[in-house]
């Protein structure tokens, strides 16, 4: 282990609002509204974060049904601590509680940005295009009733 990697400390909790909103904008994902943090994060079955020097500088959540399916989420590293491992850190702390807490055909899915999915095949996801393809729709605003 580097001296640099000795520096951060793993902790198995779910962030706060305010860290989990920082570290969503400042690592490129998109930004999230206190009132969706607040209800996402109530609903996380796994989070982990690592700090430094008291300081969370990455976080990753597993979130779902707690049965059937489930997805990785959040995987976020500020960038002044971004290429030393930490992502994979965080991915290793997840694994672990896929590997041992979810049942036996459990689907666990993940959105990856940009090259992420090379990190993520690492730990066993593959691509499932053509078989299957990603969708989403974002949310907007809602007008106030007139």
């Amino acid at each position: 282990m580097k001296a640099n990697e000795l520096s951060y400390t793993v902790l198995l909790a779910t962030p706060s609002i305010a860290t989990y909103r920082h570290l969503r904008s400042a690592s490129g994902l998109s930004a999230k509204t206190e009132e969706a943090a607040r209800r996402g994060l109530a609903g996380s079955l796994f989070a982990v974060q690592i700090q430094h020097q008291g300081e969370t500088v990455a976080m990753g959540r597993l979130i779902g049904d707690g049965g059937c399916f489930y997805q990785v989420t959040d995987i976020a590293v500020l960038p002044a601590h971004q290429g030393r491992g930490l992502g994979k850190r965080v991915m290793a702390e997840i694994m672990k509680h896929i590997e041992t807490e979810l049942p036996e055909s459990a689907y666990v899915s993940l959105i990856a940005d940009g090259q992420a999915h090379e990190l993520y095949a690492q730990f066993g996801f593959k691509l499932t295009a053509p078989r299957s393809v990603g969708m989403a729709i974002l949310v907007g605003p809602r007008s106030a009733p007139v």
